[in-house]
């Protein structure tokens, strides 16, 4: 496994920190688990690195800028390390190692959609090729501000923008973005169908109020490329995000997606806070980079995190073991896209290993105390505990008891033969880890899921926590994304029928 390439000077060393989460995001999504996502992220950030390195090396540019100049077209880094990931999935799958991967990305890798991004240029996605075509600045902020979801301020001082006029920028843009794309959807070898439609669909697509003739919208149906320019050149539907993930990334564009909005959401993406946090980074005696304020910043988000949960988990006075046990368990549970490890060295296997050990469910009851110690401290009983018993055997709880938690299902998107979806719950009980499932009404089939691990029995699905996310406080939530397909003529209605650990929800 290699080790993550030492930065060259000051700016490589916080554009390796801003660019680690997102390229550990996608890596988790394409594994099995946090040691080998770790494993992935590095190779692949190694070779993005290295890629981007030769590149600029062969311009012939003596130094090295992050500004906002010409240069030559190549794409940002955080799409050309992401790249790299799926580049990475590919080799392991070549040597052997294809067990690490997620079983439905091993499927796409050897299918003709993988193809498409190593054959002949002219017939790769459309909007890889569009957003490799613009000058490396344009192409950065439109993926940042369309895939990354950060917030225009935020956008506009990572680049060195004029934040007043950052908007203005970002549409213009835009439309450089669709100018690229029409003119490579016209420069691709297209079928005299194809062809006959073009000019049609570029005029539809020019007009926000327009609709799309029917015998287009059948074109569109059957036909990948020309949905795909679709996609690409309509910029006021909402669609754009999906269309450069999608195009770029591959197989879990749409995934990413989702985590990338949650984590700017939760506050838990690297620069997307408005305040002028940027890392502070200097030389040491040593060459190697020193991260200052937020690496403090960091520190400090989780030790408290970790106080916080010390004194959630019910503990036995007489234990002494309890409050260690609980503390290794929560540090633990980081989340996967915050792990960035130092630049110069890579740590060990046997230290993912080692620190997953700890948060095993044995230790996590070690700590637990004994039920009558439980009960006379409060009355309400961490649920996790409860679940953990029925796994190992015991009684299920009863679904009849009072609800005590709440699931709202949300349907993000829907096409013809799939969709996607989200689900949040709220408990009113303290979890240790949570197991939650419901039931499909039209034979609607889980595909993919993240923030999760998922089995689905007919029409009844459960999903499981995933190792960072087990732990939710009392009155607190948790959410999980999927893709999903269903079949025509079936309807997607809604779920129902939701439970936590083994008792009903209401919901919504």
């Amino acid at each position: 496994m290699p080790d993550l390439p030492t930065p060259q000077d000051a700016a490589e060393a916080t554009l390796f920190s801003e660019c680690w989460d997102a390229v550990l995001s996608y890596a988790d999504l394409c594994t099995g688990g946090a040691t080998h996502a770790r494993q992935l992220a590095s190779e692949a950030f190694s070779r993005g690195i290295r890629e981007a390195r030769a590149a600029e090396a062969g311009t012939g540019a003596g130094g090295r800028s992050f500004g906002r100049r010409a240069r030559t077209p190549q794409l940002p880094r955080i799409p050309l390390l992401l790249t790299a990931v799926r580049q990475t999935t590919a080799a392991w799958e070549a040597q052997g190692q294809g067990h690490r991967l997620d079983p439905d990305l091993r499927l796409w890798l050897n299918s003709d959609k993988a193809d498409r991004f190593s054959g002949p240029p002219l017939h790769r996605p459309l909007a890889l090729r569009g957003l490799r075509d613009m000058q490396e600045p344009d192409a950065a902020l439109l993926w940042l501000a369309e895939v990354e979801a950060l917030p225009p301020a935020a956008v506009a001082r990572k680049l060195g923008l004029d934040p007043a006029g950052a908007a203005e920028e970002l549409e213009q843009v835009r439309g450089v973005f669709r100018d690229r794309c029409h003119r490579n959807h016209l420069d691709t070898p297209l079928s005299e169908e194809c062809r006959s439609y073009a000019r049609l669909l570029d005029a539809v697509t020019r007009s926000p109020a327009a609709e799309v003739p029917p015998d287009l919208s059948r074109h569109l149906a059957r036909c990948v490329e020309c949905a795909e320019a679709a996609s690409c050149l309509r910029l006021d539907g909402g669609g754009l995000p999906a269309a450069l993930a999608g195009g770029v990334i591959g197989w879990g564009g749409l995934a990413y997606l989702e985590r990338r909005r949650r984590a700017v959401e939760s506050g838990l993406s690297r620069g997307a806070s408005d305040e002028a946090d940027e890392p502070v980074v200097g030389a040491e005696e040593d060459g190697r980079a020193r991260i200052g304020r937020a690496g403090l910043l960091v520190a400090a988000v989780v030790v408290s995190l970790l106080a916080l949960i010390v004194t959630l988990v019910p503990s036995d006075s007489n234990d002494g073991s309890g409050g260690s046990g609980s503390v290794e368990e929560a540090a633990g549970r980081e989340p996967v896209g915050q792990q960035v490890p130092p630049f110069d060295s890579l740590p060990s296997g046997s230290a993912d290993g080692s620190a997953s050990s700890t948060s095993s469910p044995e230790a996590s009851h070690s700590g637990s105390g004994t039920g009558s110690d439980r009960d006379s401290g409060s009355d309400k009983e961490p649920q996790g505990d409860a679940t953990t018993s029925a796994e190992e055997g015991g009684a299920d709880p009863n679904p009849s008891e009072p609800a005590v938690c709440h699931a709202q299902y949300e349907l993000v998107n829907e096409w013809p033969d799939g969709f996607q979806a989200t689900v949040t719950v709220k408990s009113d009980y303290a979890l240790d880890t949570w197991r939650v499932s419901w039931s499909f009404r039209d034979g609607q089939k889980v595909t993919q899921m993240w923030d999760g691990n998922f089995d689905q029995d007919g029409s009844r699905v459960t999903a499981t926590a995933a190792e960072y996310n087990k732990s939710v406080a009392g009155g607190g939530s948790f959410a999980l994304g999927f893709l999903g397909s269903w079949k025509d003529g079936y309807g997607n209605s809604a779920p129902h029928e939701f439970m936590l650990n083994g008792r009903s929800c209401t919901h919504s």
